[in-house]
């Protein structure tokens, strides 16, 4: 169940009534894979009292190999074809980003009317806010510019699977994955 709603807000009551039980001891057994390191349930950011936020954390798989074997996927053929692949690339960005900024505080963006941003570190007054895109070629929502707009971040980047890193705005590039240990580093 929880290679299936990976990448997504954990709801407690409706994964609880999927397998039959109260979503306190879902909540229990959540906890015990999160303590164990297999899921990452990511809090939601709380910083901003003039939005209404979602306040429950989203789930991820730590591990995508396991991610993948879970969901069945065998070669990277059936995992582009797959409808989790958006959600797999964010994950294993997701973990990648938190891994290298290991004193920053991660937490995700999203208001109760969808303005959404995958990551948000923060350290001390700093802000950095993170987008992963699994295109090439990503286009940005108004609901991300809303986001920068509303947090206010020191810099913000969006993570797709591209050859070279390029600005979009100001405070604003496309990276690589291989950009995001550079990237610690700069902001350490």
């Amino acid at each position: 169940m929880c290679s299936h709603m990976h990448g997504q807000v954990a709801n407690l009551s409706n994964l609880g009534q999927s397998l039959g039980v109260s979503h306190t001891t879902i909540r229990a057994y959540l906890d015990l894979l999160s303590h164990t390191f297999m899921i990452r349930l990511l809090s939601p950011f709380s910083g901003n009292p003039k939005k209404r936020l979602i306040r429950s954390p989203k789930l991820y798989i730590r591990d995508s190999g396991i991610l993948h074997a879970l969901l069945g996927l065998e070669s990277f053929e059936d995992l582009m074809g797959h409808h989790l692949y958006g959600a797999s690339w964010e994950g294993a960005v997701v973990e990648n980003i938190i891994t290298s900024f290991p004193r920053w505080t991660p937490t995700f963006y999203r208001t109760s009317d969808g303005t959404e941003l995958d990551l948000v570190l923060e350290k001390g007054k700093k802000r950095l806010v993170f987008e992963c895109i699994a295109t090439k070629a990503p286009e940005l929502t108004k609901g991300f510019w809303n986001s920068i707009k509303q947090l206010e971040p020191n810099s913000a980047f969006i993570v797709a699977p591209v050859d070279e890193e390029y600005p979009l705005d100001k405070k604003v590039s496309v990276v690589s994955l291989n950009k995001i240990s550079e990237l610690a580093k700069i902001f350490s």
